[in-house]
């Protein structure tokens, strides 16, 4: 081959490495993660080729960091995010964390994607949180989500590489939401759910108070909680829980009910002791008297404790024989010791019915054997009401005077207004019903029964009567000798029309009138003037005369008056 041909050979061969490493060079580009070697390491940077002939200077800072302490040497092949191909120096701009941030979000994608936990470490606290290095990028962890329960001092957390779950992310914005929190609930859960599963119903353990609420306290079974409810702590009642268990005790607790699905298990201590409702029957006999300690007191009675265990109920209605809208407070108070009565007991539902007033004597009962049917008492009046009075009575008891009681001879309702609250009266006793708790008065009764003391009163007697009132319909009048009185209407006043006016008459007037009705079971009585006046006519008449003979009645009347004046001589 001549010189010639040798030399366009060369040139061509030439030409060709240096378009093959033209190709290389554009290959590079700005923003795009290249592998380099590093050629160099000057002080606190490290000199890499990324090809090319093109270098480039990284800070050593960029390959150490949170959890990344390997140090980096001449030779080693790293990858490098190209900012610029070239400088003013002629050098590369490359950076190690970019490049990292860029090979790390593509995996955390990844994990976001199919819900996997990435690994990552806690190096700064920002406000509201902290920073957290996910192998070059930078996620934000809320306060809220590094713990189950709040962490006052996360510095032992810091620096140590721990797995974290994706919240969110915004490549865009270049946001990460990462979350220690979830991490420990599922694993929490994972290890409940083996504790679970090694427990049992009815079985006996050793816990640790952990937590004590109002309704509760919350038992460390060794590594899951359990709920000892405050009912079930102890057979008597417990007003807090504190009263029986303390934060950090150790207490042998049963195990109740445990619900696989929600993990929650209820715990009982009572439940290992004996049960004090066995055989309550044949302790509490009913009707038996016994003493017993005000545990608490609510709207409708009061709990008393019978033995430690064992509560019964004094029903409001049971308290007072008298006071029935009176709170239960007003009767007993609390820790004090009173006698009761034994009215029911339920074993199956754990119920006893118990009676403070039942220890007393019924104040109807002692009523009626100090005040018989037919004594008197005293009394004030407590209350006026449609139907009559009720006076307060001792023993803090009422009777009741009804309107047909006031009075023997006015209507109870003109009668009821002479009386007023606060005025103490006297009345007997007409009735008393124990059971029915009712005490029947009157007022009248004190003053006898004029229609019983009327003696031999009988129809069509002339009685003399004594002028009580004068009124335009007629005249009220008191038969003498009797307190009996009676109305004598208008037209009973006189035979003749004319003579029909109540105004002859004057109160204090002695009158004679004729019985024409006298029914003591009706208490009715009626007077009549009139038909005194004609029965004296006929029998005048009979005995003197007759009209027919020429004499005038005004001659018989005459005659017949003069004979009576002489028998009355």
């Amino acid at each position: 081959m001549s010189a010639g041909l040798q030399g366009a050979a060369s040139s061509r061969e030439d030409f060709a490495a240096l378009l093959e490493e033209s190709f290389r060079q554009h290959e590079i580009t700005e923003g795009s993660v290249v592998k380099g070697r590093v050629v160099a390491i000057e002080k606190d940077v490290a000199v890499i080729d990324i090809g090319a002939k093109t270098e480039g200077r990284v800070p050593l800072k960029e390959f150490t960091g949170p959890g990344r302490d390997q140090p980096i040497n001449v030779g080693d092949e790293v990858e490098v995010y190209v900012d610029r191909i070239e400088n003013a120096l002629g050098e590369a701009v490359i950076s190690r964390d970019k490049a990292r941030r860029e090979e790390s979000w593509v995996k955390l994608e990844k994990a976001f994607e199919n819900n996997e936990r990435v690994t990552g470490t806690i190096f700064n606290q920002v406000k509201g949180g902290y920073t957290v290095d996910l192998d070059g990028a930078v996620a934000f962890l809320p306060r809220s989500q590094v713990d189950i329960r709040p962490v006052r001092d996360v510095t032992p957390l810091m620096g140590t590489p721990q797995p974290f779950q994706i919240l969110k992310m915004d490549r865009r914005r270049g946001n990460i939401v990462v979350s220690r929190r979830t991490v420990l609930e599922e694993s929490r859960a994972e290890q409940r759910s083996e504790l679970v599963a090694n427990l049992e119903e009815g079985q006996v353990i050793d816990g640790v108070v952990k937590n004590i609420t109002e309704y509760g306290a919350f038992v460390d079974l060794g590594g899951i909680d359990g709920l000892l409810h405050v009912t079930d702590m102890a057979w008597r009642r417990v007003n807090h829980p504190s009263e029986v268990v303390n934060i950090g005790q150790t207490v042998k607790v049963k195990i109740i009910k445990i619900n696989h699905e929600t993990h929650r298990i209820s715990l009982g201590i009572k439940q290992l002791l004996a049960d004090p409702w066995e055989g309550i029957a044949a302790r509490y006999p009913v009707n038996a008297k016994l003493k017993g300690r005000v545990t608490n007191i609510t709207d409708y009675g009061a709990f008393v404790e019978l033995e430690p265990g064992i509560e019964g109920l004094i029903h409001v209605s049971e308290m007072s024989w008298t006071k029935k809208n009176v709170h239960p407070g007003k009767i007993v108070s609390t820790s004090q010791e009173v006698e009761v009565q034994i009215l029911e007991v339920d074993p199956v539902k754990r119920r006893i019915s118990l009676g403070l007033k039942q220890t007393l004597q019924n104040p109807w009962e002692a009523f009626a054997e100090k005040h018989p049917v037919g004594s008197e008492v005293e009394g004030e009046v407590k209350n006026k009401t449609e139907f009559g009075l009720f006076i307060g009575l001792e023993g803090d008891v009422d009777g009741m005077v009804h309107l047909s009681d006031l009075d023997w001879n006015r209507p109870g309702e003109q009668v009821i207004d002479e009386f007023k609250k606060g005025d103490v009266v006297r009345a007997q006793v007409l009735d008393v019903d124990v059971e029915k708790e009712r005490i029947s008065l009157g007022i009248k009764q004190l003053a006898g029964d004029p229609f019983a003391d009327a003696g031999e009163i009988r129809k069509g007697q002339v009685v003399t009567c004594e002028v009580l009132e004068v009124k335009d319909s007629g005249i009220e009048v008191k038969i003498v000798d009797t307190d009996l009185t009676t109305f004598i209407r208008r037209a009973e006043i006189a035979r003749d029309r004319g003579d029909q006016r109540p105004e002859r008459f004057a109160p204090g007037e002695k009158v004679d009138a004729r019985v024409t009705q006298f029914d003591r079971k009706a208490r009715r009585v009626q007077l009549s003037i009139k038909a005194l006046e004609m029965a004296e006519e006929k029998e005048a008449i009979a005995q003197y005369g007759s009209t027919d003979s020429g004499a005038s009645l005004g001659d018989i009347l005459g005659a017949a008056l003069k004979a009576r004046a002489g028998e009355k001589k």
